[in-house]
């Protein structure tokens, strides 16, 4: 029964509050696509949407949970560069978004187990702008530390402003303005407070000398005055190329430093995100060096075993480490979930593991080993190990009856017009369609959510549209991936259609008559590793009907689509005069 024959009551849904949504335009300058564009938005009915319902059925979560036992992804879908850090009896951990808004998710937990979002730490549109970008570019890396009553990420906006830092008291926001660090480049910045009061600042960034290889790169380290943003002294090298120079190791990165028993320990990523993704570790007893690597390295990685394991955890590494209240040690990082060997639609998702010490040195797994899916949780976990909606098998729903939008969905880039409306119609998702299609390089109206499992179910109901108008559900994992199943009017009827994008021009896959007569089309979309279906159900009893069961889904794999993100699901609508 639709909300509009049941009468249920609902509020207002909105990505962003009106009066927030307004201030941040205005301090935008009022950017929009133009104002021809603007006026065909603003003239267009709305799209409505009743529901969105996803389902997750991965073998890997199938197996039942032993007591005291916990699921590895802590954050199923992609939540890669995961950084941690403790404060006031909890733990708070944060993740790429790369150019979706809002950005850096802020998470929550008592037990490192159980997350919740409560933030962003990019939530205003007038802090970034991503417009022009590649949806793997904007916000990498980000590191999250606390100290004195403040938090502080700092990260890099990737061709759109460098390295900077944000502040919030509370981490569920509001969060400031960026404090922006020109003279630190590279990427992957993070921050160390030393117990003598001073604070350092750490990043990747081109070696000293001329690049050897491709792939050479240098861990750097410099004070920092944290009160005013600006860092100061010499700038020192820490790493040069890698724990085995020697050998030309690539992509060192995401660094990060520990105080442990006198000792300063410098834990980097190594050798790219691929499959020769890995952590290392290096100590010193002084802050600036020199660090030896421990000679066991790597503390982290998957790169020895046999790609053709069932249910293989990949390209693992870009860790970080934090202290547990019983002194246990643990370490977040990231990973991805193979299918046919090197595809991977769920992106890179944030593992966790606990931190064995030895001889002074730190290690996250022996060598060999495998990632667990399922392994014992801290001593202070919560029970029962329910991590539903970030882990596990489950079912998630949204009525849109909330007076703010859950705080998982995003958009591709930052809006710069309101194009979502929740006070017409109370318990409704509209979106007034624009005239940019998947593949623009601006925003467009489309509400994403990860998706998180191999094996999946999405659907939504919506009417109708009007004429004019293509409403439906979207699979994107990109510009230039992603998949439409959409309905608009046309002629004497109605139809519901299929385009694709793998890389080149848009492709309508299928189209099928739909009656103008139906109240509410419920659209599907399924999802088996690298076969994807996309059908329509219009309620007249015939149940759903399939325009394609067996699409191409690798399309929207990470490694075929490049970059660094993993697929998304939901809500689209566009004015058909961009076609």
């Amino acid at each position: 029964m639709s909300k509009r024959s049941a009468g249920r009551p609902g509020t207002p849904l909105r990505l962003i509050a009106a009066a927030v949504a307004a201030l941040a335009l205005s301090a935008c300058g009022g950017r929009q696509a133009g104002p021809e564009a603007g006026a065909r938005a603003a003239e267009a009915a709305p799209a409505y949407f009743d529901w969105f319902e996803y389902t997750g059925r991965d073998a890997a979560f199938e197996a039942p949970l032993p007591e005291g036992s916990f699921r590895n992804p802590v954050l199923a879908g992609f939540h890669s560069d995961p950084s941690i850090t403790a404060a006031n009896g909890k733990f708070y951990l944060v993740a790429s978004t790369f150019a979706f808004f809002p950005g850096i998710p802020v998470f929550e937990s008592e037990d490192l187990v159980h997350w919740k979002q409560v933030g962003n730490a990019i939530h205003r549109p007038g802090q970034l702008d991503f417009d022009g970008l590649g949806m793997s570019r904007g916000v990498f890396a980000p590191a999250i530390e606390y100290h004195d009553g403040t938090f502080y990420v700092v990260n890099t906006s990737v061709d759109a402003g460098g390295n900077f830092f944000v502040t919030a008291k509370d981490p569920a926001g509001p969060w400031s303005d960026p404090v922006w660090l020109p003279t630190i480049g590279g990427i992957d910045p993070s921050l160390f407070f030393d117990d003598d009061g001073k604070v350092y600042i750490l990043n990747n960034d081109e070696p000293e000398g001329p690049a050897r290889y491709d792939g050479h790169r240098a861990i750097w380290l410099q004070e920092i005055d944290i009160a005013s943003g600006k860092p100061f002294g010499p700038r020192k090298v820490l790493i040069d190329g890698g724990v085995k120079p020697e050998e030309n190791p690539i992509w060192i990165e995401g660094p990060h430093i520990y105080k442990v028993d006198g000792w300063y320990y410098l834990s980097c990523a190594e050798g790219g995100t691929g499959p020769q993704h890995s952590q290392v570790v290096l100590r010193s007893r002084d802050v600036w060096g020199p660090y030896q690597p421990y000679p066991g390295n790597p503390i982290l990685t998957q790169r020895e075993l046999d790609p053709e394991r069932p249910l293989p955890v990949t390209n693992a590494g870009h860790a970080d480490l934090v202290q547990g209240p019983d002194g246990s040690w643990w370490a977040t990082f990231l990973a991805s979930r193979n299918y046919g060997r090197d595809h991977y639609n769920t992106g890179r998702e944030a593992f966790l593991l606990p931190v064995q010490w030895k001889d002074g040195w730190p290690r996250i797994l022996e060598p060999n080993k495998e990632i667990p899916y399922v392994l014992p949780g801290p001593s202070f976990m919560k029970k029962p190990a329910d991590q539903a909606p970030m882990s596990g098998n489950f079912t998630w729903r949204d009525e849109f009856d909330t007076v703010g939008l859950g705080k998982g969905w995003m958009t591709p880039r930052v809006p710069k017009t309101q194009w979502y409306d929740g006070s017409s119609r109370p318990g409704w998702l509209a979106i007034h369609p624009l005239p940019e299609r998947l593949d623009a390089k601006t925003n467009m109206a489309f509400y994403a959510r990860r998706q998180q499992h191999l094996v999946f179910e999405a659907s939504t109901a919506l009417e109708l549209p009007a004429p004019g108008v293509a409403a439906g559900l979207a699979a994107f994992q990109g510009d230039d991936h992603w998949y439409f199943l959409g309905v608009r009017r046309g002629g004497q009827g109605a139809e519901v259609f299929l385009e694709k994008k793998a890389g080149g021009g848009v492709e309508v896959v299928a189209r099928q008559p739909a009656s103008v007569e139906t109240e509410l089309l419920t659209l599907h979309i399924e999802g088996n590793e690298g076969r994807y279906g996309f059908g329509f159900d219009a309620g007249d009893g015939r149940g759903v009907q399939w325009l394609v069961r067996d699409a191409d889904g690798t399309i929207l794999s990470t490694d075929v689509a490049g970059g660094f993100i993993g697929a998304t699901l939901g809500p689209h609508a566009r004015l058909e005069t961009a076609r």
